[in-house]
């Protein structure tokens, strides 16, 4: 039975979870939101179909381990006799002819490394969301598979015969396979392969070489950097909340969404986190995605409307449905394809425009500085937040079936309104800034009032109710509040008595469109990390923080959620949530690199 402690795989176009045991049990395309072409992990507890396993003949353990500052892994297999091999897997991705090679490609290496290994080779890949696909063999070193919306081939140094009929075979020399577009390999296929492998690892480590790591948890940051740039579709710069779908919760929650999308509110914090590290390459591809949005949002009929979340090429329309051929993570369906949220009015996603795109005004580094005509545009996506800032809208936690004025929104709409006034004042106009301020302030005063709540001495997470929520945290990040504040203080020690479980923080304790949550949110409680630091409370954030990177996957990740109790992970992986929260905690408590000269 497949759980979350895989390990991705990938190239900015494409990507693959690998379990334990060396299976691909996940990966789509052509893209990240595409057709599972591996969709074991959501095909119940037995799937007949949705993989490719290479497996070693009475194999009795599996090491694995990537690639030092590389998204490429290398699995051990050794069986009750010794006998062992190496399974080195891994997305293409390298400069060539003066730009990035990244094809729908995945490759893997089978070397023997003891003994006289035996394997068999299982490629089962589903297509239409679980169903079968049609094999049939294309020549003497490779197989066709017709998948839609593209035939893929697997060009191999192995016998072909042997891996279409899934024999046992004696591996005795290096193998090579190459599962990618359906043409001919061009030139020797394991030489190839190898230099792709090696100009991949070479491509990765000179990225993470520019990184401005903390001194300390430096592993646990570039794992999570590196894992964050994965989930970025770098052809257009959309980054996802993940790379799965319908994951659930927790067991038989029926909160089972498909997060291959892009969120305003996930991508602004992804890149918040990716610019401590200076990875500047993410945020201006991000920022030419926003630049499409907000274009497009400016276009009638949507008036300036901005959703939360559009695909990977920037699509408005993401139907949901249901995949009945695919029986659920360990059985517990539905899975789902597309996101109904991105119907939902979530003002919030104003701010985080506008939070995104205001650096590209003040950083030199840049391509592309902004300029005039940026602001303009931004301008009308404030326009939107001024408008809505007091509306009621679905809050960043999405509820289906109610709508309130959330305090975090109206916050956010504030942001949008003050650094908006901020990129005014670094271009000279000096009434913008003024009439952008006051607009900030107007809404600043707004949650003051409506927001704050004398009896229990805390803000509340809605103007019409009391109500506990985590994203009250982030009222301190937004410098809405600062930390000496006493309105922030009292709020956080609320928050934290209220929706604190053990080590670990719930969004909210309240009933929702599914019932109680059961879970803790793993981003919540780097946000309760993060107060902790800057409120004066260091040692408790750095033991918290110490306690959660216990919790990672073998492969040094999290997933969206996490059982207070057990601390099972839930949810859809790698969440981009969580690796945001490991790496902004590890700079922020960080000791200076000056502590060791």
């Amino acid at each position: 039975m497949t759980n979350l402690d895989l390990w991705p795989i990938g190239n900015c176009q494409v990507s693959a979870l690998i379990d334990r045991t060396g299976r691909f049990v996940w990966g789509c395309v052509p893209r990240v939101d595409g057709d599972p072409l591996f969709s074991a992990l959501v095909g119940g507890d037995e799937p007949e179909a949705g993989y490719w396993e290479i497996a070693l003949e009475g194999v009795v353990s599996v090491e694995q381990r990537y690639l030092r500052n590389a998204p490429i892994l290398v699995s051990r297999h050794t069986d009750a006799a010794g006998n062992a091999i190496e399974v080195t897997d891994f997305c293409p991705r390298f400069q060539r002819l003066g730009r990035v090679y990244r094809p729908v490609a995945f490759a893997r290496i089978v070397k023997p490394v003891a003994g006289s290994p035996r394997i068999r080779v299982k490629l089962r890949p589903t297509c239409g969301w679980g169903k079968g696909c049609k094999t049939r063999i294309g020549g003497s070193n490779h197989l066709r598979y017709l998948v839609e919306p593209m035939t893929l081939r697997l060009t191999t140094t192995a016998p072909v015969g042997m891996v279409e009929e899934e024999r046992v075979f004696r591996v005795e020399k290096p193998l090579h396979f190459f599962l990618g577009p359906d043409e001919s390999f061009s030139g020797d296929v394991a030489e190839t392969v190898d230099d792709m492998l090696l100009n991949s690892l070479a491509e990765w480590q000179h990225w993470v070489r520019g990184l401005a790591i903390p001194l300390e948890w430096q592993e646990v940051v570039i794992r999570s950097a590196i894992t964050l740039k994965l989930c970025q579709h770098e052809e257009t710069g959309a980054i996802v909340a993940a790379l799965t779908t319908s994951i659930p919760e927790h067991a038989g929650s029926q909160r089972n969404w498909d997060y291959r999308y892009c969120w305003i509110r996930d991508a602004y914090y992804t890149v918040q986190a990716l610019n401590r590290l200076g990875a500047l390459d993410v945020l201006e591809t991000y920022l030419g995605y926003l630049r499409n949005i907000v274009d497009d949002a400016r276009a009638e009929p949507r008036g300036g409307h901005i959703q939360p979340l559009y695909g990977v090429l920037g699509e408005a329309t993401l139907e949901e449905r249901e995949a009945p051929d695919l029986a659920g993570y360990r059985g517990m369906g539905p899975v789902r394809v597309g996101n109904q949220a991105y119907e939902q009015v979530q003002h919030d996603a104003y701010g985080q425009i506008v939070l995104s795109n205001v650096q590209a005004f003040f950083d030199q580094r840049l391509y592309r500085i902004a300029g005039i005509e940026d602001f303009e545009a931004l301008e009308r996506v404030g326009e939107r937040a001024w408008q809505y800032h007091d509306s009621p809208d679905a809050g960043l936690w999405e509820l289906r079936t109610r709508q309130s004025v959330h305090t975090y929104s109206v916050a956010m709409c504030w942001a949008a309104c003050d650094r908006l006034a901020n990129a005014a004042h670094v271009l000279g106009l000096e009434e913008r800034r003024a009439f952008w301020q006051h607009r900030a302030d107007t809404i600043r005063a707004t949650v003051f009032d409506k927001a704050w709540r004398e009896e229990t001495n805390r803000f509340s997470a809605t103007f019409s109710g009391d109500d506990l929520d985590a994203s009250l945290l982030q009222l301190l990040e937004m410098r809405f509040l600062a930390p000496d504040d006493p309105r922030f203080t009292d709020t956080l020690a609320a928050v934290e008595a209220g929706l604190r479980r053990g080590s670990t923080m719930l969004r909210y304790d309240t009933e929702d469109d599914f019932g109680l949550p059961e879970t803790a949110f793993n981003f919540c409680t780097f946000w309760l990390i993060e107060a902790l630091h800057i409120t004066g409370r260091t040692e408790e954030a750095r033991a918290l923080f110490e306690e959660m990177l216990t919790r990672r996957t073998a492969a040094g990740l999290l997933s969206e959620d996490i059982d207070p109790v057990t601390g099972e992970l839930w949810g859809n992986y790698p969440q981009t949530y969580s690796l945001v929260g490991m790496i902004n905690c590890a700079v922020l408590l960080s000791k200076p690199w000056s502590s060791i000269r």
